[in-house]
């Protein structure tokens, strides 16, 4: 494989572990738990709609 071919392979690969970690959701402090309710549609937190 010429050189030129491996430096382009690395490279790619290298974006896509910086893209994999970009990524990942942010983690949440204080939040309240469980899977986020804007993508899930789960509006409802113990038995009570939540409206905002």
């Amino acid at each position: 494989m010429p050189e030129a071919a491996k430096r382009a392979l690395a490279e790619a690969e290298e974006r896509r572990r910086a893209a994999s970690a970009e990524a990942r959701p942010a983690r949440e402090h204080g939040g309240r738990g469980g899977l986020d309710p804007a993508r899930y549609g789960d509006w409802e937190i113990k038995g009570r709609a939540i409206d905002f």
